[in-house]
């Protein structure tokens, strides 16, 4: 179902689209490509929305910093001093995040309009970035594909990308999770599995030293399930590392509600933020984001896995949140 939400301020129009399937209910707005609700059952069969989001345009329009469901690009998390090199041409972004450049700009993908259509069991949402938006090169023809299956028991994410010229995407959703319902206060009890062995440390600005460091006796080991707490805002390297197909990665689990949630992914890295920065409609904790991307910084470091994109390439991946009880 297609449904106008709201208008912005030039009066171009925001819509909303719904997919509805096996019990869940799914909300997605062409505002930002904004994942507005969640809806799944607990294990009494009761169904509460599980992602932090307004039930108007103008909440979303008040509340832009901390990214509320929305997709991310050009650049998903951070870009060292907004600057980056390729083929021998550095690119100057503009330091959103001082002294960094943060998800792809002031004006990124979060708060674009985008186009769309339907799609069996979803919505197609697709733009045109042209050459020199937020400061990236290459006119990228981009689209975010999402899809309920049948059952209802999975949200599939998928998106894929051209350009005319090199450039660099990463691309990814941030939508904050709380399984015991949007509105039900702390998601700190949460339960936090992650198959990552290493992590990637940050400095002071919250950017990746270059290390590869292993988890192994910090409070970075979830390797077996442990309840989330507060004080992260790290990406972890998924044991996998990039994959043809969405894999299992991750699983959060409320005990009070019962109900699961798995990440798959194709990516090889997942920022977990424990939203300790919130204010105002949602507080400190009140969410836990669980981005799959590949890692900050990666154009200033080529020892990470890629983010460059060539005329001829396309830019795929797929990310998976299923849904369950226990």
């Amino acid at each position: 179902m297609n449904e106008l939400f709201g208008t912005l301020s030039d009066g171009t129009p925001v819509h909303r689209w719904t997919l509805e399937r096996g019990g869940t209910r799914v909300r997605v707005l062409t505002y930002g490509g904004i994942v507005q609700s969640v809806e799944v059952p607990d294990r009494e069969g009761r169904a509460v929305d599980v992602v932090l989001g307004f039930a108007d345009l103008d909440g979303y329009l008040r509340n832009q910093g901390p990214f509320f469901g929305a997709l991310i690009g050009r650049y998903a998390n951070r870009i060292a001093r907004g600057r980056f090199t390729l083929d021998g041409r550095t690119y100057e972004l503009e330091c959103n995040n001082p002294p960094n450049s943060l998800h792809g700009g002031a004006l990124g993908f979060d708060k674009r309009v985008w186009d769309a259509e339907a799609v069996e069991g979803g919505v197609r949402l697709f733009r045109v970035s042209p050459d020199g938006e937020e400061g990236f090169p290459g006119r990228l023809e981009v689209s975010a594909t999402y899809t309920l299956d049948e059952d209802g028991r999975a949200l599939r994410v998928s998106y894929e990308a051209v350009t005319d010229a090199p450039t660099v995407v990463n691309l990814t959703n941030h939508s904050y999770w709380n399984l015991a319902g949007a509105s039900a206060g702390s998601a700190g009890g949460h339960e936090l599995r992650i198959d990552a062995a290493r992590v990637t440390p940050v400095n002071g600005d919250l950017i990746p030293t270059g290390e590869l460091a292993e988890v192994e006796g910090t409070r970075f080991d979830f390797r077996v399930a442990r309840k989330v707490g507060a004080g992260y805002d790290h990406n972890f390297v998924l044991d996998k590392g990039v994959t043809g197909g969405a894999e299992v990665v991750a699983e959060l689990f409320e005990p009070g509600s019962g109900r699961v949630l798995t990440v798959a992914t194709t990516e090889p890295g997942m920022q977990v933020y424990t939203a300790d920065h919130l204010e105002g409609a949602f507080g400190p904790g009140d969410g836990i984001a669980l981005e799959t991307q590949h890692f900050p910084d990666s154009p200033n470091r080529p020892q990470f896995p890629s983010t460059e994109l060539r005329p001829g390439g396309v830019y795929r991946s797929e990310t998976v949140y299923g849904f369950g009880v226990r």
